[in-house]
């Protein structure tokens, strides 16, 4: 009746562009530019999902309540275009669909740079519309091989807040990097208003898919180097620490997941996201340490990991397994 009346007035039409979004459950203000209108406050109210909808969806059906965005706990960050090249229309795809189960999108390699300036910041526009960070991915362990490193950090870092990039990681995979210089790196990168999120492994030459008969020759370092380093951080205002996957899950010949329980008995959880672009692997995660783990996959992977973290399915160890004790959130 509303859109009816609306169309048959012309003013009432205009108005309504000008100054309100209204339906019949709620109003919200328009501003034709302000960031504002593009977060997740106008997407999140008036939608939620039908495992939520207790009324007329399925929330009648068991499953474990998700805490609202922005989370501290139960972190998904996805990957952007790298492995695979994809667009607006993807991105609008999986985040209308999924939206409320991804909290990041991460790009990876400086694939970002390979763009249009105007597709970067098309894809970061809609990520923030469903309230949804974006990480520049591990770039910045390239920049800092450039023959000015401080003046191209700086430069690096001021157009990634220009173009609207929320985190910044620092990963140093194939660098030997002294800890001091990742901490002064840390409050540069805090300095944009910017949020540092240092990448942290045991593999020297890690992030580079190297085989893992390569990464075994190559050596790896004791778990103790990544939660003194992590404990560092954490000081210095990190909020999120990535754990590189290589030389732990991906590309050895058996996992090292008495790495993973060493980094979690010095570390907070809520302070540390694993990469997990497996499914055996987000799967073990889940499993183990239950469905507040933060975790960094595929995002072609999303469906299947929320649909573990719901516990409304999983493999035949986690099949109705995943539980919760907690209220639900509205």
């Amino acid at each position: 009746m509303l859109l009816t009346r609306t169309l048959q007035s012309p003013a009432l039409f205009s108005s309504l562009r000008a100054g309100a979004l209204c339906s019949r459950r709620h109003c919200v203000p328009v501003q034709a530019r302000g960031r504002w209108l593009s977060t997740a406050s106008a997407v999140r109210g008036p939608v939620q999902t039908l495992l939520q909808d207790s009324e007329s969806g399925f929330g009648f059906i068991r499953s474990n309540p998700r805490t609202p965005k922005p989370r501290a706990r139960g972190v998904t960050e996805i990957r952007g275009p790298y492995y695979s090249a994809y667009g607006k229309r993807h991105l609008e795809d999986v985040l209308e669909t999924m939206g409320y189960h991804v909290d990041g999108l991460k790009f990876s390699g400086g694939s970002f740079a390979l763009m249009p300036e105007s597709r970067v910041r098309e894809l970061i526009d809609i990520a923030h519309k469903h309230d949804v960070y974006v990480s520049t991915g591990g770039w910045m362990e390239y920049i800092l091989t450039q023959p000015d490193p401080i003046s191209t950090v700086d430069k690096y870092l001021a157009k990634c807040k220009n173009l609207g990039f929320d985190v910044v990681e620092l990963s140093a995979g194939f660098l030997s990097f002294p800890p001091d210089d990742w901490l002064r790196l840390v409050d540069r990168v805090h300095s944009y208003k910017l949020k540092a999120k240092p990448e942290l492994g045991i593999q020297f030459g890690a992030g580079g898919d190297t085989a893992a008969e390569d990464l075994e020759a190559a050596g790896t370092s004791d778990p103790s180097k990544v939660t003194n380093l992590g404990k560092r951080f954490i000081e210095a205002g990190v909020e999120r620490l990535m754990i590189e996957s290589e030389g732990i899950t991906e590309n050895v010949k058996s996992w090292k997941t008495d790495v993973i329980q060493a980094i979690l008995r010095e570390l907070p959880m809520e302070k540390v996201m694993f990469e997990a672009a497996d499914p055996e692997v987000f799967n073990w995660y889940v499993r183990e340490f239950g469905t507040d783990v933060n975790l960094f996959v595929d995002h072609s992977q999303i469906v299947q990991l929320s649909c573990l973290r719901c516990g409304i399915w999983g493999k035949a160890d986690t099949f109705g397994k995943i539980v919760s004790y907690r209220e639900r959130f509205p």
